[in-house]
């Protein structure tokens, strides 16, 4: 079988396909990954054959999202833009709403951020004829390539399904359906919902933090990878005090946005607490440090995987892949999210009762510490981390769904 995922160029999209990338290729398929051609390196990077196509476009300084510049019309200072807000607001939904929030997701976001890859995917997947499109489901690009070139297709969520959840509400117009109908005309097709959610969705959250929608959802049981890495000496050590990882993920420190999160006064009350402190911070976020306070260690990166594993706590910004990497060790986590579906997650994480949520612009250094004071002394939190594990770890693996595609989805199958 042929097998073509596409992704933006954007890591926290892409690192969550690649065991299911190379499960496919370890089975005998055929894989490749079709991204823009300054994404091709963190693709190569991960043992994959990259697609460069189209053009580089880099939808970070086409739509900043430093904090100048957040508290726009259609993008709010906090938690999900529109029209996607409605996955946490439903009363919002009504249709004339709706048909403005996407014009306007449309405008900034979905066009110039899929239209650089259009027309050369849709190039390489007519002459390559793939059975199987896999695509991240911001990546629209995906399923016109599909469409063109008569493959089946299905999204990989990286998140939440706040993207199926809107489309569950009725709009007065849809100028996405407008959009991609467009497209689908042009290589002899038409509109269909399939273009926006795809015709299958894989979703590796556990059922447990997923948000309910009527789509057909294959579960895939989530693989840390987040690119290369070494163990370094020290955590190959068993800490002498209860040890607290600080991670804020990798998106805004590769993109300079900065952190929401007062990391100085993190720093200062955690260490109050007789605990052995761990952040992975990059140079740029730990020279604006006044100080580094004893029993903290600074690290620019650490393998999430090895570091979790050693650990009491975690505090994060409750992103999709610290927060399921962490939780395949069943440690207790204090997510403090801000940005896109964060907010969204981190209470279906919170309500499952092995972790603890705080805004990010309320998470001061007592917060933080009073919080993870409690993630430690409190027992509930370990055991419900633990029922969350074991949910994790019963979800299908890589292979298992890598065998479920090919029967289902090869040509003439």
């Amino acid at each position: 079988m042929k097998v073509l995922f596409a992704a933006n160029p954007e890591k926290a999209h892409f690192l969550p396909m690649v065991p299911l990338a190379w499960a496919l290729r370890t089975a005998g398929h055929e894989v490749r990954v079709a991204c823009q051609p300054k994404f091709a390196p963190v693709v190569t990077q991960a043992g994959l054959t990259a697609v460069p196509v189209g053009r580089d476009g880099d939808l970070w300084d086409l739509m900043p999202r430093h904090p100048d510049y957040r508290g726009t019309q259609w993008r709010p200072a906090y938690g999900l833009p529109v029209p996607y807000e409605v996955a946490e607001f439903p009363e919002k939904a009504t249709p004339e709403y709706l048909e403005e929030s996407y014009a306007a997701i449309l405008h900034y976001w979905h066009k110039p951020a899929c239209f650089p890859m259009i027309g050369g995917l849709v190039e390489f997947a007519r002459a390559w004829e793939p059975d199987l499109v896999l695509w991240e489901p911001l990546c629209f690009a995906g399923p016109i390539a599909a469409l063109a070139s008569g493959a089946a297709h299905g999204r990989i969520l990286w998140s939440t399904d706040v993207f199926g959840v809107a489309r569950s509400f009725p709009a007065a117009g849809d100028p996405l359906g407008d959009w991609l109908g467009a497209y689908a005309r042009k290589h002899g097709g038409e509109f269909t919902e399939e273009l926006v959610t795809g015709q299958f969705t894989i979703d590796q959250l556990p059922a447990s933090l997923r948000l309910p929608t009527s789509l057909e959802t294959l579960p895939l049981q989530y693989l840390p990878y987040g690119g290369p890495a070494s163990i370094p000496d020290w955590l190959r050590k068993p800490p002498e005090k209860p040890r607290v990882a600080l991670s804020m993920g990798i998106s805004l420190t590769d993109h300079e946005a900065g952190y929401s999160v007062a990391v100085q006064d993190v720093l200062d009350h955690l260490v109050k607490l007789d605990v052995e402190v761990v952040a992975t911070l990059p140079d740029v976020e730990k020279a604006k440090l006044a100080s580094i306070p004893d029993g903290v260690r600074i690290v620019p990166y650490a393998p999430l995987e090895a570091l979790a594993a050693t650990c009491s706590a975690v505090v994060s910004h409750g992103g999709f892949g610290t927060f399921l990497t962490t939780a395949r060790h069943a440690v207790p986590q204090l997510c403090t999210p801000w940005d896109f579906d964060g907010p969204v997650f981190a209470a279906r994480a919170a309500a499952q009762g092995g972790a603890l949520a705080v805004r990010a612009d309320q998470a001061t250094g007592e917060v933080v510490a009073d919080a993870v004071a409690r993630l430690l002394d409190e027992p509930a939190f370990a055991d419900q981390a633990a029922v969350l594990r074991d949910e994790i770890l019963a979800m299908p693996t890589p292979n298992a769904v890598a065998e479920q595609l090919a029967a289902q989805y090869r040509r003439g199958s």
